[in-house]
């Protein structure tokens, strides 16, 4: 048990590192991070070029979910709704998976959402399934044809912010 204790602690550092790199590419792009429930309250006060965090949705279940930033940009006529995943070892969350691809399609009510997801412990063909699945929009509705989803590593997210947020 404390094995998996500190496997938890582990992933849950890496995961939180990998969401502190996205806030720190998109502060240096000149984007002011806050919390979604705050700037929900008087989105005047806020400005227009933000991240936010802890952003919810209501998913496919119809649970309330949290995605991890909302990418809003005047400047850039942006919104973007950014997900990261990080697995540093082996396990059971590359399940979860096809869960994120469809709440992606169909849950989440931006038209652009993308995906960060990194590490070395994803199943043999999780991320390319992924990849391809958003790539081929596979099992995408009428109403959801009009979104573009990507799935970008953290270099490649890296790559993309220097392209986009110029």
């Amino acid at each position: 048990m404390v094995k998996k204790t500190k496997r938890v602690q582990r992933a849950t550092s890496s995961g939180n590192l990998l969401e502190q790199t996205v806030k720190t590419i998109c502060r240096q792009k000149g984007f002011k991070i806050e919390k979604y429930k705050d700037w929900k309250k008087k989105p005047e006060k806020y400005g227009n070029e933000l991240l936010l965090t802890d952003v919810p949705y209501d998913t496919i279940y119809k649970h309330t979910g949290k995605t991890e930033f909302l990418l809003k940009s005047s400047r850039y006529n942006l919104e973007i709704r950014i997900e990261c995943k990080w697995q540093q070892v082996s396990g059971s969350v590359d399940e979860k998976l096809p869960y994120l691809y469809l709440n992606s399609i169909e849950a989440m009510p931006e038209k652009h959402i993308v995906i960060v997801i990194d590490g070395k412990g994803w199943k043999t063909g999780a991320i390319p399934w992924l990849k391809e699945a958003a790539a081929n929009r596979l099992y995408t509705t009428s109403a959801s044809t009009g979104k573009k989803i990507e799935i970008l590593s953290l270099t490649e997210f890296m790559a993309w912010a220097n392209e986009v947020l110029r």
